[in-house]
């Protein structure tokens, strides 16, 4: 059995809720990411992706020095290291998302997305579900 371990990014960018906004959009240009975890040492407490910023931060005519605090999702989904790659496509499918803090002991050691599953060629079916139902509720979303 495939474990999100084997498979999963361990080199993240994160930030903290020190960070502005504006510095958040800044990492997420230069890292070509849309998901920065939040962490506070090695502990994660939230996210914040590229629609947290727009949606929250500058549709609500926050400036760019406006805290992390303002827009983070602080309800994360997340997963362990252990947890296979088929049950870790299936929560992804399940709660419409494309990636996963993965957390062990409270600390943050990686994060699964989606291509992660594909690329690697593992359970691509279940890849393919996955992002087959993200996209479908995305375009549904839209109208």
């Amino acid at each position: 059995m495939k474990t999100v371990k084997q498979i999963m990014t361990t080199d993240c960018v994160t930030a903290t809720l020190q960070d502005n906004i504006y510095e958040l959009a800044v990492k997420m240009k230069q890292h070509d990411i849309g998901f920065i975890p939040i962490v506070e040492g090695k502990k994660l407490i939230g996210v914040v992706t590229d629609r947290d910023l727009v949606v929250r931060g500058y549709a609500e005519k926050h400036s760019g020095s406006t805290t992390v605090e303002e827009v983070i999702t602080k309800d994360v989904e997340m997963i362990t290291s252990d947890t296979s790659t088929d049950e870790a496509a299936n929560i992804m499918a399940s709660n419409q998302i494309r990636r996963l803090p993965v957390v062990d002991n409270g600390e943050l050691i990686g994060v699964l997305a989606i291509g992660d599953l594909a690329v690697r060629e593992i359970f691509v079916n279940e890849a393919g579900e996955a992002l087959s139902a993200i996209s479908e509720h995305d375009h549904t979303a839209v109208h």
